[in-house]
């Protein structure tokens, strides 16, 4: 089983950039398609992006698109959410996830990190 851990969350104004990490232990990250979601107080959790196990696919949400870039570095058992152009509606805890082939669904997730993003 693999365990995620996120990082790089923090306080930002509006229009800057934050970069997330989500490192994996357990298990190695490329037998895994990845996504980044997140969730805003009173909010349903959201998807924000998702990656293939090779990194040569990636998905979008609408919202995202030419702001935010997933990425990985599987030899590193990493996956990255650059994020530009931050508004304050960005504001959100943001969770990284594993998703089980076998399955077809997001089964291990992080804890979580904070962006915080100020007008």
């Amino acid at each position: 089983q693999v365990q995620l851990v996120e990082s790089g969350g923090g306080l930002v104004q509006a229009g800057g950039s934050l970069r997330l990490s989500c490192a994996a232990s357990g298990r190695t990250l490329s037998s895994y398609a990845m996504g980044w979601f997140r969730q805003a107080p009173g909010k349903e959790r959201e998807f924000v992006a998702a990656i293939n196990r090779s990194g040569s696919n990636t998905y979008y949400a609408d919202s995202m698109k030419g702001r935010f870039t997933i990425s990985r570095d599987n030899a590193k058992n990493t996956v990255y959410l650059q994020m530009n152009s931050l508004e304050p509606e960005d504001t959100a805890v943001y969770y990284c996830a594993a998703r089980s082939e076998l399955l077809g669904q997001y089964t291990t997730w992080g804890q979580g990190t904070q962006v915080t993003v100020s007008s």
